[in-house]
């Protein structure tokens, strides 16, 4: 199994890109290839004495900002270490794509290099969000912001796949997000949605109100791009004014701090169970092979989390469990 990772994309970039793989390839039985420039990533790993005995190197020449325009990867940008991973993985010298860099430039690139699958309208980008009980799969999270009744359809089929692939939820609940329950709520593209998710191969629950999100009530959310960034972006807000709030609250006189520690292992498991680094990595679910965006402010443990996720997406076939449901969709339209 080889993984190829974007050594420049993110934040934190080649550092915590470099100490994420070496312990990926040490204890995932991976390959991982660091896309970049040769020179700069050993002279980053002699600073900070780390060995890349047991990481491959392939040269790029430039870096793919976030602030360049998405396009510019097909033809300014092409020697880009994003660009040339995605060549990489086109061309089938490695089983799966990693990147903490600009995510327009990504789907750009997945797009038109890597390509889509066949039947796939668009590729759509995927997270792992907490909520009260087991976590939840929502898409589109930002590839597309506007997206026809078919288009949600293909979401649900692919998110329903990594769910039970990757996460191993068995037959997920799939639920499409609206300001309603009752399936005529929302606008045309939600309610003929909903009328053709009633029939497509996979666990269809109805709509789902965005406050019920996080308290669990099914395993994949669907949505165009546009809602889903932003019930995203408000999801990671929350998470940071509660940690700060729950701060305040436990440091705030003597009483407090004394409970606190009593309450400890349950802080820990809280701050844990809202850290996105525990899952590392957001599939582009959609593409004809396994394309991941991880955080941009991404650490070590995020690149080797989201390396491990990539490793299992290939191992299960998500891909071929997508081809599968798009096949189905296919004769089912077909017969009517």
């Amino acid at each position: 199994m080889k993984i190829l990772v974007d050594a420049f994309g993110g934040d934190n970039a080649p550092l915590e890109t470099i100490k994420g793989s070496i312990k990926a390839a040490e204890e995932l039985g991976v390959e991982v290839v660091l896309v970049g420039d040769e020179k700069k990533i050993k002279d980053c790993a002699e600073e900070n004495s780390l060995s890349l005995e047991k990481l491959s190197i392939a040269q790029a020449d430039e870096i793919m900002e976030v602030c360049e325009e998405p396009t510019k990867i097909l033809n300014e940008m092409k020697n880009s270490s994003m660009a040339v991973g995605l060549k990489m993985l086109a061309d089938g010298e490695g089983d799966a794509f990693l990147s903490a860099g600009s995510t327009g430039a990504l789907v750009v690139g997945a797009t038109f290099i890597v390509k889509r699958l066949r039947g796939v309208k668009r590729a759509a980008l995927a997270t792992i969000l907490p909520t009260r009980g087991k976590p939840v799969l929502m898409l589109d999270v930002g590839a597309n912001a506007e997206c026809r009744p078919e288009m949600l359809v293909q979401f649900a089929v692919m998110g329903s796949a990594y769910m039970n692939k990757v996460l191993g939820v068995s037959n997920p609940s799939v639920a499409l997000a609206n300001i309603g329950a009752e399936e005529t709520k929302g606008r045309e593209t939600e309610v003929s949605a909903y009328q053709l998710l009633k029939s497509a191969p996979v666990n269809f629950i109805g709509n789902i109100e965005a406050r019920n999100i996080p308290l669990g009530e099914t395993d994949v959310v669907v949505a165009d791009g546009f809602s889903g960034n932003l019930m995203l972006k408000l999801y990671e807000g929350m998470g940071k004014f509660f940690a700060s709030e729950l701060k305040n609250m436990l440091l705030d006189g003597v009483l407090s701090k004394i409970g606190a520690v009593f309450l400890l292992k349950k802080i820990k498991a809280f701050k844990k169970k809202m850290d996105y680094s525990e899952y590392g990595g957001a599939p582009l679910l959609g593409t004809s092979k396994p394309v991941f965006k991880a955080h941009g402010s991404s650490d070590a443990k995020a690149f080797y989390n989201a390396i491990r996720q990539a490793k299992t997406f290939a191992e299960n076939r998500v891909i071929d469990e997508i081809a599968d449901g798009l096949k189905t969709i296919k004769e089912q339209q077909a017969e009517k």
